[in-house]
């Protein structure tokens, strides 16, 4: 039944790919990496290398940074390894090169597409003594060819939402093998553990949130205050990390609820709509300044000054006095707040956060966010909470608390990754 139902399955692989191919193309449009690299998604490329290889995917850019702490543990505990971090987007790779250009025994390219002899090339070319995966990224062709390679394979940082897992059990025949080959899942919180048991899971133990292990970058910190000193005195208002749809519910939420002296930072998610978003801003008529344009001082008349860079986030965080979480404004199930609540930056999130619940709600009970049903809502309160100090260094400290109670996912991870690998 598993072998039909995977030959099923990689006929409408091979029936897809001409539009897999467009999509390629369409999205080269904005992003010309997309045509990079591109005999890697099938397999080809590299070769086999003398060291050995534990191989980690990590989709895109959150991804890639939840695995920074994983990939220094690594690093220093397997030194005779080289490490081999996967990719579907650029990025994700562009992250990574940001992250670990200047360490020689990293190494990144596209995973391949989920066709078994693109995934069996993959393997027998790499030769992994790990695989290891972050998150939910579970395919079933790789996870079989990882069991008929006899590589052992972990899934860390593992989370599941209740959506997410109604979706997969509508697959469960198919996905159900694919869960119950990794060698280990290590969850996040004992629900998500609860709920890959549920689709088949084997040995499942909870370690945890990587993400609040994160080592904060001085250099960006440091970035951050020279952004702050740009605004001189104004109140900072950031708008992190929105998605397509959210801007122009935000943009006119602010006009009409926050004063002239906010300073409204709007950071878009993807890069390629950098362009985009900067022609809606003044089609509302805010006053327009981008950081591309470099590190010039923020005139009094600038509305709204727009994020266009890449891995700068922390920096926005650090300059801000309150964010709004993108991604939880429209169903996009928001993104990781805890970069925020390192640096102490209070939240307001909306009301769509199913990819990331539960630290979600630990940060809401904390008193490091808020909760705020629309924009309307989010951006009075806001407001308020510009004009009031105390409130905001309650929240500061609050996020501070709440980031550094949850540390400790990083070292039970490597922990489990030893018992897997023998020592």
């Amino acid at each position: 039944m598993d072998f039909a139902l995977r030959a099923l399955y990689t006929l409408l692989w091979l029936l897809a790919l001409p539009l897999v191919g467009l999509r390629l193309l369409w999205r080269s449009r904005r992003q010309p990496e997309y045509l990079q690299h591109v005999g890697e998604r099938f397999g080809l490329g590299g070769w086999p290398h003398a060291d050995p290889c534990i191989w980690l995917h990590s989709v895109s850019v959150g991804e890639t940074r939840a695995a920074q702490p994983l990939v220094r543990a690594l690093l220093e505990h397997y030194p005779g390894h080289r490490i081999l971090l996967t990719h579907m987007t650029p990025t994700g790779r562009a992250t990574a090169r940001e992250l670990f250009g200047k360490e020689l025994r990293v190494e990144s390219r596209y995973l391949p597409y989920d066709l078994p002899w693109c995934v069996r090339r993959f393997l027998r070319t790499t030769r992994p003594a790990l695989g290891i995966v972050m998150e939910t990224e579970v395919w079933p062709n790789l996870m079989a060819a990882t069991l008929a390679e006899n590589i052992p394979t972990v899934l860390v940082n593992a989370r599941l939402s209740e959506r997410s897992a109604r979706g997969y059990r509508r697959i469960g025949a198919l996905a159900r093998p694919a869960f119950a080959a990794f060698t280990r899942i290590l969850a996040q919180s004992e629900a998500d553990a609860e709920r890959l048991r549920s689709l088949g899971a084997g040995y499942v133990q909870v370690c945890g949130n990587m993400k609040f292990d994160l080592r904060l970058d001085e250099d960006k910190l440091a970035l951050g205050e020279r952004f702050r000193a740009l605004a001189g005195n104004r109140p900072i208002l950031l708008a992190a990390s929105t998605r397509e749809g959210e801007e122009a519910l935000l943009l006119e939420a602010f006009a009409r609820h926050c004063r002239a002296e906010v300073l409204l930072v709007l950071v878009p998610r993807h890069p390629q709509r950098f362009d985009e978003v900067a022609q809606l801003v003044e089609r509302n008529g805010l006053t327009l300044a981008r950081r591309s344009a470099g590190e010039h001082a923020i005139g009094a008349g600038v509305r709204v000054w727009l994020g266009d860079s890449m891995g700068e986030m922390l920096a926005y965080y650090r300059m801000a006095d309150a964010a709004l979480m993108g991604g939880s404004w429209l169903p996009f199930g928001a993104h990781n707040l805890i970069e925020a609540c390192a640096v102490g930056t209070p939240l307001l999130i909306g009301p769509h956060t199913f990819n990331f619940a539960e630290a979600t709600e630990g940060a809401i009970a904390a008193g490091a966010a808020r909760s705020c049903p629309d924009v309307d809502v989010a951006l009075k309160a806001s407001q308020r909470l510009l004009d009031t100090p105390s409130r905001k260094t309650k929240m500061r400290d609050a996020g501070l608390a709440f980031a550094a109670a949850h540390r400790g996912a990083t070292r039970r991870t490597i922990d489990a990754i030893k018992d897997v690998m023998g020592w």
